[in-house]
């Protein structure tokens, strides 16, 4: 994966889901990005930090369960300037991951596996919006036909380019794998903000 810089904000304070000055340039969204800059970017206030503690450790929750392999695809008001459109700060972060689960062969196998850690079931995808402010969905990508995994590709990227006034917008994406880096910077924005 080469990350490249999260574009700024359009002036409809979302992100661009092309390059405007080359716009069938393999610059667009999902743009690949790293999670140090994501922290970087987006943990701008309390709210916004308290989204991103909460979404590193629901990341540490899948490590910890063993799942590093694959992407997360992050999206919702998070990624766009909320704050200055609705006037009001983000509640939770959108995230679809598309995972690799490792000595897994079917669906049931993740369900009984996996519920809880990446909340297949509503009680579990409840919890973990309450306890990680993460509005967390997931492709079990070694795990159902290539014509699924293109099906379910498609139904997320539809679902995340357009806002619901039908304007066009981009999302963010990020390695699954663990980056302890992120969460040592975060640390100091929570310490710089004085947070308990």
């Amino acid at each position: 994966m080469i990350n490249v810089p999260i574009p700024d904000w359009t002036a409809e304070s979302v992100l661009p889901p092309v390059d405007a000055n080359n716009p069938t340039s393999p610059a667009r969204s999902p743009y690949e990005v790293s999670l140090v800059d994501l922290v970087q970017r987006f943990g701008t206030s309390q709210e916004r930090i308290r989204i991103l503690d909460g979404f590193l450790r629901y990341r540490q929750g899948l490590h910890d369960a063993g799942l590093t392999q694959g992407f997360q695809w992050l999206d919702g008001s998070y990624m766009e300037h909320v704050e200055a459109l609705e006037k009001r700060p983000p509640n939770d972060i959108d995230v679809v991951s598309f995972i690799d689960f490792p000595g897994v062969k079917n669906q049931q196998e993740v369900l009984n596996s996996f519920n809880e850690i990446i909340g297949i079931l509503p009680d579990a995808r409840l919890a973990i919006k309450k306890y990680y402010h993460v509005d967390a969905y997931f492709v079990a990508m070694n795990v159902i036909p290539p014509e699924r995994l293109v099906e379910r590709s498609s139904y997320w990227y539809s679902m995340w380019s357009h806002r619901r006034d039908d304007s066009w917008k981009g999302f963010l994406q990020i390695s699954l794998f663990p980056n302890q880096a992120a969460r040592e910077h975060l640390d100091r924005l929570k310490d710089q903000e004085g947070f308990q």
